[in-house]
């Protein structure tokens, strides 16, 4: 893939030149793994799953993990089109030639985005279609959190891993390597692989006469979820790699895994008990070391509900001083309605107010006892005061349309709700500006609700409507939906069973892609498959009949059926079941209690009783409950809207010295555009310990600035960067510090001081080299840039904002000569005293109509090699 860069759209995404990337010798390593992510690189580099994995196997030193993500649409069609396989990003290495293909599922609209990346590296689709030598084909399992009820998947996958991935991957990994050294087939590789706790061999199951999956291994009859008992005893990677752009592009700190609230729609708070919470002492202890180690300026604590943290006051008092020390921000996601207190409140308010997501779920009290959802409207009404009190002017609230039991009457309550959370200063108070999210309800398994129906597509609109409806003419109040047919496919899919594989595999086929996106999502290919394997969509989203088979039903979760059924009776009934973890133990299975072993337990597990239970820093949460301020007359004390900016140390503003750091820009590098680059410098300026100066105003952020951006894919021996230090460095020190901290392809040249207080002197003219490979084509550069040079002048329309404008490019070029064969094409000094223009542009300009040609532009190679300044100055000095 490497070979076709220049050609790929956003090739940055492909040349893995990230920092923190592991780099091995492949003859040094005995094993060597895939992980792949079945979506864009931003959203994979964004999961934190495959992160830690990453490093877990990267710690075997004969062992090498890579990275693979699902390519976009354009990019494959550039890969089939050249018979280019999908390769790793470390060695651009094919995924046939690995020894193990490691899928992470997520959700169920990837699944084609799986096939799509196995059908990319040329390894057949289904278990059953590959050879028994895994050195002919890779080993291609699965893991992540919503394999448990990846049915659909699994005729797909030789394995899955269920739960936690920490302790069974190496496992399987260590079988593997034997499994390679030994020379044993697939077959006999899977039989041995069953023993591995967490280990699900799909292959092992097949259909009765009832439809119902039997097991062809006594000790293989029910798969169980695997968990870490113990956050604190497990590997989190200080160093990790460092995305060129992500969604979540900052540092994920897991603080605590599981979730026992009990919301009945939830499959992850089901499927990932008991809760387990790291120390407030590791969680500083790790955020130093990832801080140190990757140069985030970013910190976001991760949890399936943060503001549920036990020890959440003690963990912020620890950290907020620390960020505010080294203008690094944090986020607290996942915050429930009620769950962060004053003090919290008030210093992240303090630092930066960004935008609050409160989910509610539900519009009426009743509806959101069904649920268990545990909030009332007098604790929505109050964390909105609380926002308000502290100079928060913007909410979104998040709402489920479709739930079991709603009437029209729970859905105009959604408005009603939202219209007090607009109000609840009180009269004469400031508003609240609230943008409500309506998505339908998607029943899921392994939770109370798995045996309810979805609603169908025209009751989905007509719901929507209804919404809408009581949401027209009011001031402050903004409706946003997700989309109805997104969400009827994924209730297609959540409770399918392996009747739906062929589904998946033809809807592939017709061109279902990304689903997840909605630039790329089409449900007519999903439906047109589903029609033609006979299988009706309105069966797929209806409900099941408690007490019959389930697709699932052969895999171990950690939460009993029996206590699954409680909880729907006591939905029915609208019963609240508060949260075990503060409370009384509601027997769901997945811990070890006086009744009994958990459901979880397997071998030595049944006989060390008390591994799986909740594991909390504090018996009870360490926030308190506050009301709001009011004065003397009742009304809401609200902080000013107006925000200041944050105070910071007269030190980090401090201008003590200002540097020009020259530098290449070769290789992968080139790939970076000027934003990614500048994200990478940041990081790798704060990873080498620089003492940077910070701007003032309500972001501060580096005294960094660049040279003229240039195009990606152009290569560069004279770049440079311009930085502010708060302590003067020798310009010796400073460079030693920072160069092994960039990325390949950027090599630093000369540090040196410029003048304090005045903007970099930019270059008034640049000299370029450009070749394209063969001599004939060289050739054929020479006669352009001949014919060029003795037009008188050289009109050339481009874009710009104010729309098309005509510019003489032949006073660009200053001069030109021809280069000597073997290596052959030209050199060219482009002058910019009149004006400026990409390099690139000018050169597909004088190519004339080959510059189209997407061949060619393939072998173009451009690189600037010096800088002019006005007073004869260069660089490289001549």
């Amino acid at each position: 893939m490497r070979d076709l860069l220049p050609l790929l759209p956003r090739p940055s995404r492909y040349a893995g030149i990230e920092d923190g990337a592991v780099r091995k010798r492949p003859d040094m390593v005995r094993l060597r793994v895939a992980l792949a992510f079945p979506d864009l690189y931003e959203v994979g580099m964004s999961y934190l799953g495959q992160k830690i994995l990453y490093g877990i196997v990267n710690a075997r030193e004969q062992w090498w993990a890579e990275r693979v993500m699902a390519p976009d649409p354009a990019c494959a069609d550039i890969l089939r089109e050249h018979r280019a396989p999908l390769c790793t990003l470390e060695s651009d290495t094919p995924l046939a030639r690995m020894d193990c293909v490691a899928f992470s599922i997520t959700h169920e609209l990837c699944y084609t985005n799986v096939l799509y990346m196995l059908d990319l590296a040329g390894i057949p689709l289904r278990h059953a279609d590959r050879p028994d030598d895994l050195a002919a084909c890779p080993l291609v399992i699965a893991g992540g959190g919503a394999l448990l009820g990846a049915e659909p998947l699994a005729p797909f996958m030789d394995l899955m891993v269920l739960g936690d991935g920490e302790e069974t991957l190496p496992e399987v990994l260590e079988l593997l390597e034997r499994a390679r050294a030994e020379s044993w087939g697939r077959a006999r590789f899977l039989e041995e692989a069953r023993h591995i706790g967490g280990v699900y061999v799909p292959s092992f199951f097949s259909a009765g006469p009832d439809g119902v999956l039997k097991p062809r291994f006594a000790d293989h009859g029910r798969p169980a979820r695997r968990i870490v008992a113990d956050l604190e005893a497990a590997l989190y990677p200080a160093r990790q790699v460092i995305p060129v752009g992500a969604v979540h592009n900052r540092l994920s700190l897991e603080i605590a895994r599981g979730c026992t609230r009990g919301c009945r729609f939830c499959h992850a708070g089901m499927v990932y008990r008991p809760v387990r919470e790291r120390s407030p002492e590791s969680i500083s202890a790790l955020m130093e070391a990832c801080l140190s180690e990757t140069g985030f300026e970013e910190i976001s604590f991760l949890s399936l509900s943060t503001g549920d943290y036990s020890a959440l006051k003690a963990l912020c008092a620890a950290t907020l001083d620390r960020c505010a020390r080294e203008q690094v921000t944090l986020s607290l996601p996942s915050l429930r309605v009620g769950s962060i207190d004053d003090e919290i409140m008030g210093r992240m308010a303090d630092l930066r107010r960004t935008g609050v997501t409160l989910a509610p779920e539900a519009g009426s009290q009743r509806l959101r006892d069904v649920i268990n959802k545990g909030v009332s409207e007098e604790d929505i009404l109050l964390h909105a005061q609380k926002l308000l009190e502290h100079g928060w002017r913007l909410v979104k609230l998040y709402f489920m349309i479709g739930l079991p039991t709603e009437t029209d009457e729970d859905l105009v309550a959604i408005a009603e709700l939202c219209r007090k959370v607009r109000d609840a200063a009180g009269r004469g108070g400031p508003r609240l500006q609230v943008t409500a999210s309506l998505s339908p309800f998607v029943p899921k398994p392994f939770t109370p609700f798995q045996w309810e129906p979805q609603i169908g597509l025209p009751e989905i609109d007509r719901r929507v409507r209804l919404v809408r409806e009581h949401f027209k003419g009011q001031k402050a109040l903004r409706l946003r939906w997700h989309e109805p047919a997104m969400s009827h496919l994924e209730g297609i899919l959540s409770r399918g069973g392996r009747e739906m594989a062929d589904v998946v595999e033809l809807a592939w086929r017709k061109g279902a892609l990304f689903d997840s996106w909605m630039e790329h999502f089409d449900i007519a290919p999903w439906l047109e498959a589903l029609a033609e394997c006979g299988i009706s969509p309105g069966a797929c989203i209806g409900p099941r009949e408690p007490g019959a088979p389930l697709p699932w039903g052969h895999l171990e979760a950690g939460v009993s059926e029996e206590f699954l059924l409680r909880e729907r009776e006591r939905a029915l009934a609208g019963k609240v079941t508060p949260d075990c973890r503060y409370g009384a133990c509601r027997q769901c299975g997945a811990c070890d209690t006086a009744a009994g072993p958990s459901l979880l337990a397997s071998g030595e597990n049944v006989a060390a009783r008390g591994v799986h239970r909740n594991r909390l820093v504090f018996p009870q949460r360490d926030q308190a409950a506050h009301q709001p301020r009011r004065d003397s007359e009742g009304r809401l004390i609200c902080r000013s809207e107006r925000q200041e900016p944050p105070h910071l140390p007269p030190e980090l503003v401090h201008k003590a010295a200002q540097y020009r750091f020259w530098h290449t820009k070769n290789g992968g590098s080139a790939c970076l555009s000027q934003l990614e680059l500048q994200a990478t410098l940041e990081r790798a300026l704060r990873r080498a310990g620089l003492p940077l100066a910070f701007s003032r105003g309500f972001h501060p952020l580096p005294l960094l600035s660049f040279g003229r951006a240039l195009p990606v894919g152009v290569e560069s021996d004279a770049e440079w960067f311009a930085l502010t230090l708060r302590r003067i460095l020798a310009p010796g020190e400073a460079a030693d510090r920072l160069a092994p901290h960039l990325p390949p392809g950027m090599r630093l040249r000369l540090v040196e001081f410029t003048p304090p207080g005045k903007r970099t002197e930019q270059a008034v003219a640049e000299v370029f080299s450009l070749r394209l490979g063969g001599d004939d084509a060289n050739d054929l550069l020479a006669r352009r840039m001949a014919d060029f040079a003795a037009l008188a002048e050289a009109p050339f329309t481009r874009e710009g904002k104010k729309g098309p404008k005509i510019m003489d490019l032949r006073p660009l070029l200053l001069r030109w000569s021809p280069v000597e064969r073997p290596r052959g094409g030209v050199t060219f000094t482009l002058d910019w005293t009149m004006g400026y223009l990409s390099p690139l542009a000018f050169v597909l300009a004088l190519l004339g109509p080959d510059g189209e040609d997407a061949r060619l532009r393939a072998r173009l190679r451009l690189r600037k090699t010096g800088q002019i300044f006005s007073d004869g100055r260069t660089f490289p000095a001549e």
